[in-house]
């Protein structure tokens, strides 16, 4: 009898172990299968201007996402016109609403086309970045180079600005998202600053590879 009872006390108490190993996997399982939220900070280049919803690269990011199987929404947080010190002031309460894993910032062509500081701009995509990074999120600096009418001082220091932001806050960058788009009227609209619909693929192509590095880290 007294055997009995050790066994019956045993069998329950490996029956609660398995079952609390259980809940413990499927909690687990449910943590790493949860969807990540991707959140884009930028201005018109990522807010479709002048283009079909739908057809910027951000959008294009969406599809691709689906069709490799990366489990991920995006949010979408580019107005047209914005800049870094927009950005900065807007971010905080995006973070809060979405805490989104991997944050994408693409700002700073509106900063260099009213000829703003430099500096300025540098410390507001420092700010943005610290913000996100604070929240554990992984943040993505996507660069951006002036037209030489600008003059070569100015350029230069704008182009190496987001080189500098990026290594010293340890985040990945896109040197340039126009790469293969800047050079080539022909994928601008009228205004000869935004690109047409055909180019934001090209621009995805810029972004992707690292991109999907990031959003593919557990």
């Amino acid at each position: 009898m007294l055997a009995f009872l050790k066994n019956a006390v045993l069998g329950k108490l490996i029956v609660g172990a398995a079952l609390g190993l259980s809940l413990s996997l499927a909690a687990t399982a449910n943590a790493y299968s949860a969807p990540k939220t991707v959140l884009v900070v930028g201005d018109s280049l990522s807010a479709e201007y002048g283009i079909a919803r739908g057809a910027g690269w951000v959008a294009l990011l969406e599809q691709k996402m689906k069709v490799e199987k990366i489990d991920a929404k995006v949010v979408n947080a580019s107005i047209s016109g914005d800049t870094t010190s927009g950005g900065r002031a807007r971010l905080p309460a995006l973070l809060g609403q979405h805490k989104p894993d991997l944050v994408v910032i693409e700002l700073g062509a509106n900063d260099g086309l009213r000829g703003l500081p430099v500096p300025s701009a540098e410390a507001n995509l420092r700010a943005m970045i610290a913000a996100a990074q604070a929240q554990k999120a992984r943040v993505l600096l996507v660069g951006m180079r002036m037209p030489p009418n600008y003059g070569r001082a100015y350029t230069e220091r704008f182009f190496g600005m987001f080189k500098t932001v990026a290594t010293s806050t340890k985040s990945p960058l896109v040197p340039f998202m126009l790469e293969g788009v800047a050079d080539k009227p022909a994928l601008f609209q009228q205004d000869r600053l935004h690109p047409t619909a055909q180019a934001h693929p090209i621009i995805l192509n810029n972004i992707w590879p690292t991109f999907e590095k990031m959003v593919k880290q557990p």
